[in-house]
């Protein structure tokens, strides 16, 4: 079994959440992604199958507590920890969307986004 949390390019506090994010539906190509505002390259960067990005290495989140999430609410402290955000531009009808923080298709067994 592979160790999400410890992988490469893992930083503490942070973990693997998953490499696949569902392509929002009526979505048609071609589709621009990006990482926290950082294009990606179809091919290099991910694939497209099934309806869902591909991505060639692991999407990272912030691990979120509970007692780090009452603190950044009662504005004791921000976050400083690696939390990868997926937006993914494309054409619906016509028009161009652009959809922002699609959620990541966690691993089997993984984190999840579930707080620790």
């Amino acid at each position: 079994m592979t160790d999400y949390m410890n992988m490469p390019g893992v930083p503490k506090g942070s973990y693997a959440a998953g490499e696949r994010v569902k392509i929002p539906a009526g979505a048609e190509p071609p589709y621009t992604v990006y990482i926290n505002g950082v294009e990606q390259t179809e091919g290099e960067d991910f694939n497209v199958e099934d309806r869902e990005l591909v991505f060639t290495r692991p999407i990272v989140k912030e691990k979120m507590g509970t007692s780090r999430w009452l603190a950044m609410y009662l504005g004791l402290f921000g976050t400083y920890r690696k939390d990868e955000k997926v937006d993914v531009q494309f054409q619906r009808g016509g028009k161009t969307e652009l959809v922002a923080d699609l959620p990541v298709i966690p691993y089997e067994g993984g984190e999840g986004g579930s707080a620790g």
